[in-house]
């Protein structure tokens, strides 16, 4: 491997994740972010991603001279490649919001030496690639599509050992330039720019469309008696199906779900081509909280709007302390405005933001006896291994005659039964 002068845009997961990894494979990198706070604590070793192996990462590269971070983009002039990974957010209808990658490419089109090759890792719309490239032909810049399929929680990892690697682009050399840089340990698949751009789309969207499908399957199974992790177990045999994303849970959230389900929907209506299988999985994740707030209403002694519930997990997902559009919040939200007195713990609780807390209405509690304390309910919301081991007879002493409502069904219903607790599971027989 021949090591390049690389830069990157960015120092969110993606970015911050892609810095520390090149830096790691003996590639300088120069890591630009617009937030000067953040670069300064970058610059001083400490990691504002709650990410495995990042923070490691971070100090080493430091430490040995191959990671450096700036607040502009003029740093990056003598650079061989640069990874642009900025957020692209949903706008009103759905569509990307792509201003803050038109503002890095208007920077370094101004920036970047003849011959760079500019790469778009983050998520964006059929066209982009080829607009962009349009954009920096004249001052010799190639542009390339390489879209991220890291996932929180396992960012570095993911980086290191990817399943495949992506890349959009009609120029072989460009293409050599990236695939090099990235490594070619994995299956590495070259392609025209909107092929590779609406890769990451389909893959996002297929991945929400099993979720909700386990959803659905879920509540048939709570229905006619049938218990969805056999249901989902015999179906995950089958390798044509595969058992990955075939839990059930409260929905999918996160960052990248929903945003890139809405911008898929977005192309779809513009090229006035029908995705009905996405659309129906968004209506059915937009229901979850009306579902389990029925579930509640069903198992409570008391109505919701005078019940004392208690949110176990907040995170979009186990592993990490990101909250942006967790289904844990928008279920905590929903059962707020039902009416009732919403408290939630979580492993991460103290790197959490506490405005999106504050905006669901759920009060933070920095000990999970403390938030089930007379309780009238307790809410399974996020798959933390961590409340397997509280002491439920505690917490039984503590709520005696709550409800456990286990909407990923990681608790053992007869343990807590065995506490005193009623437990009611995510499609099973006695469940909801």
């Amino acid at each position: 491997m021949t090591a390049v002068r690389a830069g990157v845009v960015g120092a969110g997961y993606v970015g911050l994740t892609t810095a520390v990894c090149l830096a790691e494979r003996g590639h300088h990198t120069v890591c630009v972010d617009v937030d000067p706070d953040r670069v300064e604590q970058l610059r001083n070793g400490v990691a504002h991603i709650d990410e495995p192996g990042l923070p490691e990462l971070l100090r080493q590269g430091l430490a040995g001279g191959t990671l450096e971070f700036a607040s502009h983009c003029a740093g990056l002039d003598d650079r061989d490649v640069v990874f642009v990974c900025v957020p692209t957010p949903s706008g009103p209808d759905g569509s990307a919001d792509l201003s803050a990658v038109d503002n890095v490419v208007d920077e370094l089109a101004g920036v970047l030496a003849a011959g760079a090759v500019l790469v778009l890792k983050s998520t964006v719309p059929v066209g982009t690639t080829r607009r962009v490239g349009e954009r920096v032909r004249s001052a010799g810049i190639r542009a390339v599509s390489n879209p991220e399929f890291l996932r929180e929680s396992h960012a570095v990892y993911d980086f290191r050992n990817p399943d495949r690697i992506v890349v959009g682009t009609e120029d072989a050399d460009a293409a050599a330039v990236v695939t090099g840089v990235l490594g070619n340990h994995a299956q590495t698949f070259v392609m025209n720019p909107e092929s590779a751009e609406l890769s990451k789309y389909a893959s996002n969207a297929f991945l929400a469309v099993k979720i909700s499908y386990a959803n659905s399957l879920a509540r048939l199974c709570g229905t006619v008696g049938a218990d969805i992790t056999d249901v989902t177990r015999s179906m995950g045999a089958d390798v044509r199906i595969g058992p990955h994303f075939l839990a059930p849970g409260p929905g999918w959230g996160g960052s990248c779900l929903p945003k890139d389900t809405a911008a898929i929907l977005h192309t779809g209506r513009r090229a006035c081509v029908a995705l009905p299988e996405i659309e129906s999985a968004r209506r059915t994740n937009a229901a979850q909280p009306d579902h389990i707030a029925a579930a509640l209403r069903r198992a409570l002694r008391v109505p919701l709007h005078r019940a004392r519930l208690t949110a176990l997990g907040l995170t979009f997902k186990a592993g990490t302390s990101d909250v942006r559009d967790s289904p844990a919040l928008t279920i905590g939200a929903a059962l707020s405005r039902a009416g009732a007195t919403v408290t939630g713990y979580d492993p991460r609780l103290g790197a959490l933001d506490q405005s999106r807390l504050r905006a669901a209405a759920v009060t933070p509690v920095d000990d999970p006896y403390l938030a089930a304390k007379d309780a009238d309910a307790i809410v399974v919301l996020t798959e933390w291994p961590e409340f397997r081991e509280l002491d439920w007879t505690a917490i039984a002493e503590q709520a005696p005659g709550a409800v456990v409502l286990d909407t990923r069904n990681l608790l053992d219903a007869a343990a807590l039964a065995d506490a005193g607790l009623r437990y009611v599971g995510n499609g099973t027989r006695s469940g909801y």
